[in-house]
């Protein structure tokens, strides 16, 4: 996914106009970066495996009055690069193709690049071989191609431009005679741009300079692929452990003796379950459709939904526009642990609802090292209380909630947290004993904050390399978390009963992809959990998902027998996805593996 932007003028582009168009865009990723420029009677395509900003300075643009971007998170094809060109055509894209390999399949047409807005060219090179208008491209496209498309269509031949979207993730707007465009609308507000309209499935023919003469050159300098592909290495899997302690498990649920601070009474039963309050009791509905009327705006976006493309969120946006009527922007944040199969998943939805996605992406690169930095650290004195710093850095999600608000002048955000994924063991491996009377999935408040905040002082002394650059990146984070104020907010599922078996079926409607190494639907488009999972499996003998599954006997959804079959499966390790983590932080699978497998148990065998 990116951001992509540009501007047509009859005269020399305004180069602070352009800055701030960029700049806006690189929030979106900044992994590669491409320029499209008119000079000369040409068009000159500058592509870079870097920053926006830091190929803006580097291209001498000045004096062109056509320029025009994009700034991309890197989804597929790392070789690749947009703006993409073959046959005299570009185009700069914004989005995930789903169904890229069916769309070849179909066409008699040789694929030149890895890259899926490839497709977008190719389909439009076929209809206009047939002889169609070209005002028609948009509908054929969008009617073919599956998941977010957001494009700017170039046949400088024709002197033609096309501007079209399924998802209005693309926003026109004039300044003065010129024209911009941009994946958001904020950006043209901050320039003050006139008229400006959302792009949708009918399309904007615009005029550019027409030229059959396009020069392309590749600034490629990275090294590290950002996106390993799925690896199997049989060796490899061998070494993942499964063992099958026969645990003391609650006689109700089905927590194991290795479960933090937990107490059987005499029949058995856990002190987890005695002190359990139903959390799946949803208020009528009613009352949500009426705290969220004053919000409603007519013809407008009335309602920010933070969106991660998971199980729970797809279902909640489901909810949203079908049951609620309300016309979401869903906003995403990328911090680099999100899989290829989350992000697709997020295209198809956003897609096929016809909802925005604003995305923030924030440095890849750098989130993975403090990754590595806080994993090298755990893995010299292995902590299961500590192993929560490996997902520090997606706190941030919480602080960019606002910066959307903001932008987008909406207040009301709607979150589709799951009621059921409390999981006490996290930080009770730390020390911190579980809070039954808390009624918020994660933890909050100053006091349960300062406890957990001084026991994970006390454990990272045990291991200095945690005093780390990363250190103010994860409180940081922590802090939007749990001590920024929040307002303007509902919980879908405080007002819609959570059913799993009613949101797998119907999320089949939008064919939601699934894992290949796993039958769970719950963490699949997380890149950490598989490897977490492991580590809490392979050391405690259970994970989050026999959390997840009590809370769902206690709440009467599955019986224990349901329970304890579909955790015996969900606990496999899942090899492809431990690979791939440690793959995109540039760790040795063996060594780690070798080390997690040696820590000793908290179970016997015998």
């Amino acid at each position: 996914m990116c951001g992509i932007f540009g501007i047509i003028s009859d005269r020399e582009v305004n180069k602070e106009h352009l800055r701030i168009l960029a700049l806006h865009s690189r929030r979106r990723g900044r992994d590669t970066s491409g320029l499209v420029y008119y000079e000369n009677n040409g068009y000159k395509i500058v592509r870079a495996d870097y920053d926006i900003m830091q190929l803006l300075n580097k291209v001498n643009w000045s004096g062109s009055n056509v320029v025009m971007g994009h700034s991309r998170l890197i989804t597929n094809g790392l070789l690749d690069n947009q703006p993409v060109v073959r046959d005299g055509i570009f185009v700069i894209h914004n989005g995930i193709i789903v169904n890229e390999q069916k769309i070849w399949e179909s066409l008699n047409l040789q694929r030149h690049f890895q890259i899926d807005s490839e497709a977008i060219i190719a389909i439009a090179i076929k209809y206009l071989d047939e002889g169609r208008e070209l005002m028609e491209l948009p509908e054929k496209i969008l009617s073919i191609c599956e998941g977010i498309v957001a494009a700017a269509l170039a046949i400088p031949g024709l002197g033609k431009m096309l501007l079209f979207s399924n998802n209005g993730s693309l926003y026109l707007g004039k300044h003065n005679s010129d024209i911009y465009f941009a994946s958001e609308r904020y950006p043209l507000e901050k320039i003050a741009c006139d008229d400006i309209k959302q792009i949708w499935r009918d399309g904007l023919l615009i005029d550019i300079p027409k030229t059959e003469t396009i020069a392309i050159c590749d600034d490629r300098q990275r090294k590290v692929n950002l996106i390993p592909k799925l690896k199997y290495n049989a060796a490899e899997e061998a070494m993942l452990q499964y063992p099958q302690p026969e645990l003391k498990r609650c006689t109700k649920c089905i927590l194991p003796e290795t479960m933090p601070f937990i107490e059987f009474d005499e029949d058995g039963v856990c002190n987890y379950c005695h002190n359990y309050k139903p959390r799946n009791t949803p208020k009528p509905k009613e009352e949500l459709f009426e705290l969220v009327e004053p919000y409603r705006r007519k013809n407008k976006p009335d309602c920010i939904v933070p969106f991660s493309g998971g199980r729970d969120s797809s279902y909640g946006l489901h909810l949203i526009v079908n049951e609620l009527k309300m016309t979401p922007i869903t906003y995403t944040y990328d911090w680099g642990m999100v899989t290829d199969l989350g992000r697709r998943n997020i295209s198809r939805m956003c897609a096929k609802l016809g909802v925005e996605n604003i995305v923030v992406a924030a440095n890849i690169s750098k989130k993975r090292q403090n990754i590595v930095k806080n994993l090298k650290a755990w893995l010299k004195s292995p902590h299961l209380g500590m192993i929560s710093i490996l997902t520090a850095g997606d706190k941030h999600f919480f602080q960019h909630v606002e910066t959307i608000k903001k932008e987008t002048g909406i207040s009301l955000n709607l979150w589709s947290t799951n009621p059921l994924e409390v999981t006490h063991f996290k930080a009770g491996f730390l020390g911190v004993k579980p809070d039954f009377e808390g009624k918020k999935v994660y933890m909050t408040g100053v006091y349960n904050q300062l406890i957990y905040q001084i026991l994970r002082f006390k454990a990272m002394l045990q291991s200095p390399g945690y005093f780390n650059s990363s250190l103010w990146d994860t409180l940081s984070g922590e802090y939007y978390r749990s001590f920024a104020k929040k307002k303007d907010y509902y919980h879908i599922y405080d007002y819609w009963y959570w059913d799993e078996k009613v949101i797998n079926e119907t999320l089949k409607q939008y064919d939601w992809e699934v894992a290949p190494d796993t039958n769970a639907t719950w963490r699949i488009g997380d890149g950490t959990a598989a490897f977490y999972n492991y580590i809490y499996y392979t050391v405690a003998g259970f994970t989050e998902h026999d959390t997840f599954r009590s809370n769902q006997i206690r709440e009467g959804q599955i019986t224990r027998e349901e329970a304890l079959k579909l955790v015996k499966d969900e606990n496999r390790p899942r090899y492809q996805n431990i690979r791939w983590y440690l793959d995109t932080l540039n760790m040795d699978f063996l060594a780690v593996i070798k080390v997690i497998n040696s820590i000793p148990k908290l179970y016997s065998m015998d």
